[in-house]
């Protein structure tokens, strides 16, 4: 083996269970955020996110503070 095979050489036999737990959850995340991020950058897209780009600098706090 060369010394980069030996350096991510994986025994997959050894790992416990929340080895798998943390790869299997890595994973999940990793593909739910190629999917997110081809979702909002997908050019059919952008009209709805425009539309809404003010929605977390409007102040709703106004009408519970006049309560």
């Amino acid at each position: 083996m060369s010394k980069l095979e030996e350096y991510f050489h994986t025994e997959w036999a050894a790992l416990t269970v929340h080895d798998w737990v943390g790869l299997i959850i890595t994973v999940v995340v990793f593909f739910l955020m190629v999917g997110l991020y081809v979702w909002v950058f997908h050019p059919k897209n952008k009209e709805t996110f425009e539309s809404r780009r003010h929605i977390p600098l409007e102040n709703d706090f106004d009408s519970e503070d006049k309560k």
